[in-house]
């Protein structure tokens, strides 16, 4: 067997899995209505029983499977997995590599209205001189990639194996891209491999630490985020990180229970006032859940937080940096913080709209911004 190899993938759920899928909507056993009138105490009862009865009514999940099919997908083993991933080269032979890395609870699809634009920019309205070959990853334990069956699949390790998996590709040198989860991985690329990863451009920043003395409205902002975030919002992260076999147990059984879990990052996260259909719709929601209910990822992929948080190094980026601020990323980075660990920052922006989903929410501003921090990161 050549583990060299990279294989042709098509997704094909069997049709048993989305009966048993409807069967157990069907069957759910209900908690009684929150007593509160909005999202305070998690995802409002009436409308988790809306969108689960679309979930079983009318989603069409093969409509989803045809878009992904309609895309180049491939696996191949690195580091002794099997990992997923999107390969969209552009028509364009000089166009710059570029990998994107996802995070939780998000996937490829977070990238579906992107992939697009970037390599073939002349059918989107812009010009060739934009265009990039597009690699998106399915992070390990997500998705269509494989589960790691031992530790050790750290956010550093990550990086390597997605390294090597550009390098089988051809590609040289590379710029990265990521958000959550894939801007840890992406400034792991940086800092580990930066004779082959050129430039980095991430929406978050996970290793900035705040500046004694900074007092601007940004730091002010970021503060009260991360206190709400402390409080209110990082019960899901608590319990992944320190046991997440346990709550796997529960959102592998149970479809509802899947959907709550990540229907409530989808309100807290993005630019939706109050709402998460105002900033994606219901079936890009659905998308989601589906793709982690049919691959049983909710253990495996929470794993990541038990391999990495508090564990993983701090890492000094000295590789052309690029970030976009989104106002209502989960803690909107601030320039003096992430200057710390960013030692060569080019471009930095600050956009109206957008959230911690930027590609699904806002896919223009983000395909802008990736198009400038090419051109500032001096990669074109």
């Amino acid at each position: 067997m050549d583990e060299q190899a990279v294989h042709r993938f098509d997704v094909d759920v069997p049709e048993t899995v989305l009966d048993d899928l409807r069967a157990r909507l069907a069957a759910t056993r209900w908690p009684e209505p929150e007593p509160v009138d909005d999202w305070s105490q998690g995802v409002p009862s009436a409308y988790l029983r809306s969108l689960c009865r679309s979930w079983q009514h009318d989603y069409d999940w093969r409509a989803t499977e045809r878009t992904l099919n309609g895309l180049d997908q491939f696996t191949t083993s690195i580091d002794g997995l099997e990992l997923h991933f999107l390969h969209q080269r552009s028509p364009h032979a000089d166009a710059v590599p570029l990998i994107l890395s996802h995070g939780w609870p998000s996937s490829v699809l977070e990238f579906r209205h992107v992939i697009g634009p970037l390599t073939d920019p002349g059918a989107h309205g812009s010009t060739a001189d934009q265009a990039f070959h597009v690699v998106a990853p399915s992070l390990p334990g997500f998705g269509f990639s494989a589960k790691p069956a031992t530790t050790g699949w750290t956010v550093e390790r990550t990086a390597s194996a997605f390294a090597r998996l550009m390098e089988r590709l051809g590609y040289r040198w590379f710029m990265a891209q990521g958000g959550d989860w894939g801007s840890a991985v992406t400034a792991a690329m940086g800092a580990l491999h930066p004779e082959q990863c050129r430039g980095i451009h991430v929406t978050m920043a996970m290793g900035a630490r705040p500046v004694e003395g900074d007092d601007s409205p940004q730091a002010r902002r970021a503060l009260e985020r991360l206190a709400h975030y402390r409080r209110w919002d990082s019960g899901y992260s608590k319990q992944q990180s320190t046991r997440p076999q346990t709550i796997g147990y529960a959102l592998t059984d149970s479809p509802v229970g899947q959907a709550a879990w990540i229907t409530e990052k989808y309100q807290a996260w993005t630019d939706c006032d109050g709402h998460p259909e105002n900033a994606i719709g219901r079936n890009e929601l659905l998308d989601t859940v589906t793709l982690y209910w049919i691959t049983a990822t909710a253990a495996s992929s929470a794993r990541l937080y038990w391999e990495s948080f508090g564990r993983a190094p701090a890492h000094i980026v000295h590789v052309p940096s690029a970030v976009t601020v989104f106002p209502r990323e989960i803690i909107p980075p601030v320039r003096s913080w992430v200057e710390q660990t960013f030692t060569d920052l080019r471009h930095w922006s600050e956009r109206e709209r957008g959230g911690h989903f930027a590609p699904l929410e806002v896919p223009e501003v983000f395909v802008d911004e990736l198009r400038a921090a090419a051109e500032n990161l001096g990669l074109r």
